[in-house]
């Protein structure tokens, strides 16, 4: 088992983690419905170009393109016998570029959900989803990642399966899970009940925290919510750049590069250790992050109403975690989805 990430997270008090995957690929001609992993075999250049990005902007870790290298996505371009391949491929080029970059990064192997809902709710039951995220695992494994990244996760059931999966390859993994509706996962989580579900996986992660959502405002009062709970697990954000739009037949997230550097303190001051951005965010949103976290001594833990006049305001009202707060109508979301 790698403990390139744990030496890291011992020697250094942040780390600055890449940006999208997904943004820099469409820029690079990926087509929409398309799916980037056979890019991993096919346009290996443009991989290596889109890690060498991130590491020449600054971070000391990124993700390999391989979100949606399991057998359920993957089955849908009929491509459901190709996961080893493609996540080994994907940390081969990673391991490439690290090994290059003249000092330490950290190869970090993403694992997304697997799209499907879990039993009893739906039909993907324990042991299926154990067996898609453990194929994946090793093919990421064999391709030389440093650790796992299980990522924009809403279920706790389907992390029980990743953390589970990780155990059965002899990795270590980090965790984060997607807030986007009033501060709660899509299958109706909150900050709280994440940080008590983190420490309970029959593997406890490197780190755990959020990632994507809705605008960088939201994700920052999820990692507030996370670092009250008082856990020792280091803390990871990972928010998009901004809130997207449709602008001229494409998807545009307004959040600039100084808005990202803002994010990246505030990241750090709310409890952050790896800060990194996730849709939205390119290169030189990181290399202002980077600057902004090398030249800005840590500060004290930011209200909410600094960063809403810092970062935008938030989506809702609540962020899930209040007494009075309404749980989502969760049985209305997965009929949307469906």
């Amino acid at each position: 088992m790698s403990d390139a990430l744990s030496r890291m997270l011992a020697d250094r008090d942040w780390i600055l983690a890449d940006g999208a995957t997904g943004t820099n690929l469409f820029n690079m001609g990926l087509s929409s419905g398309d799916a980037p992993e056979f890019w991993n075999v096919d346009e290996p250049d443009k991989i290596r170009a889109l890690y060498k990005g991130a590491v020449d902007a600054g971070s000391d870790l990124f993700l390999t393109n391989s979100f949606g290298s399991n057998a359920s996505r993957l089955k849908l371009h009929d491509a459901a016998d190709r996961v080893r391949e493609f996540s080994r491929a994907a940390a081969e080029l990673g391991r490439e570029i690290a090994d290059s970059a003249g000092r330490p990064v950290i190869v970090a192997g993403s694992m997304g959900p697997t799209g499907e809902i879990m039993a009893p709710m739906g039909s993907l039951t324990h042991e299926i989803a154990v067996e898609m995220f453990h194929e994946q695992a090793e093919g990421l494994k064999e391709g030389g990642a440093d650790v796992l990244w299980v990522e924009t996760i809403s279920a706790p059931e389907e992390m029980k399966a990743a953390a589970e999966a990780a155990k059965l390859a002899d990795m270590p993994f980090v965790a984060t899970m997607s807030f986007d509706t009033a501060g709660r996962t899509m299958m109706g989580l909150t900050s709280q009940g994440w940080a008590t579900l983190a420490e309970k996986l029959v593997q406890v992660p490197e780190a755990f925290g959020a990632n994507c959502g809705v605008g960088a405002s939201d994700l920052l009062r999820t990692v507030l919510g996370l670092s009250s709970q008082g856990s020792s697990i280091p803390i990871v954000a990972k928010g998009n750049a901004g809130i997207p739009k449709y602008v001229d037949g494409h998807i545009h997230y307004d959040g600039t590069p100084d808005l990202m550097a803002e994010y990246a303190i505030m990241a750090r001051n709310s409890g952050a250790t790896i800060i990194g951005g996730c849709c939205g965010t390119m290169p030189e949103h990181l290399e202002k992050m980077r600057e902004a976290l090398e030249t800005t001594p840590k500060g004290e833990r930011p209200s909410l109403e600094e960063i809403a006049a810092k970062l935008g305001g938030f989506s809702s009202a609540s962020d899930g975690t209040e007494a009075d707060a309404p749980a989502p109508d969760r049985s209305r979301r997965r009929r949307r989805r469906a």
